[in-house]
């Protein structure tokens, strides 16, 4: 009898028919719940970690460098969309030899031929004024009143001048630059375009700000 009574009542017991169900739904929906919270919390301490490699506005507005991908510049064009550097437009193109043949012989209309003032790295001063002959980086702004120049960079007639070579027509005030970004006699333009610093990373890639003579 005394192990009878210390037996378990088996009528008490909750058989498997009398369990309730498990909602599946349910715990697949809080499973989820948690994986995507979790998720949220990696990304959240992720994305500010990722920003600190990257250069602030303000850093770029006081001159950090830029890289910049040439390696899609078609031959006698400009790079587009225009990148900045410490808040300016800069002029990036790619010319031929038959440019390059016109911007060493093509003289006798321009200001200052030779870049003897200082708007250029010393390695700039040559005829094409750059680095690499083929590409030319140049700021896009007008040395007259800061206007941005626009790109002509076809040898044909235009209305401003039927005897055009290629390069840079400021619409504002009439001034005109050749490809080399040398500004012409008796415009209202007193300088060539400034060639900003830069060098380069590799042969499609270029840093705007720094030199490799003082990296």
């Amino acid at each position: 009898m005394a192990e009878d009574a210390l037996a378990p009542d088996a009528s008490h017991s909750p058989s498997e028919s009398t369990r309730p169900p498990i909602n599946q739904s349910r715990r697949y929906f809080l499973i989820g719940a948690t994986a995507a919270v979790g998720a949220v919390g990696v990304v959240g301490a992720a994305v500010p970690f990722l920003g600190s490699w990257a250069p602030s506005a303000k850093a770029r507005a006081a001159g950090a460098p830029v890289r910049i991908d040439i390696s899609k510049i078609e031959m006698n064009n400009m790079i587009g969309p225009i990148p900045t550097w410490r808040g300016n437009p800069v002029f990036i193109l790619r010319r031929d030899e038959a440019a390059l043949e016109r911007l060493a012989s093509q003289v006798d209309n321009l200001a200052d031929p030779d870049s003897t003032r200082e708007q250029q790295p010393a390695y700039a001063v040559n005829s094409a004024r750059s680095r690499k002959p083929e590409i030319g980086v140049y700021i896009g702004l007008c040395t007259h009143l800061g206007c941005s120049p626009k790109y002509h960079g076809k040898v044909q007639a235009e209305p401003f001048d039927a005897t055009w070579q290629g390069g840079f027509f400021c619409p504002c005030h009439g001034s005109k630059f050749d490809l080399a970004g040398r500004v012409v006699k008796a415009v209202p333009a007193p300088a060539n375009l400034e060639v900003p610093p830069h060098s380069y990373v590799s042969d499609t890639e270029i840093v705007i700000g720094v030199d490799e003579e003082n990296a």
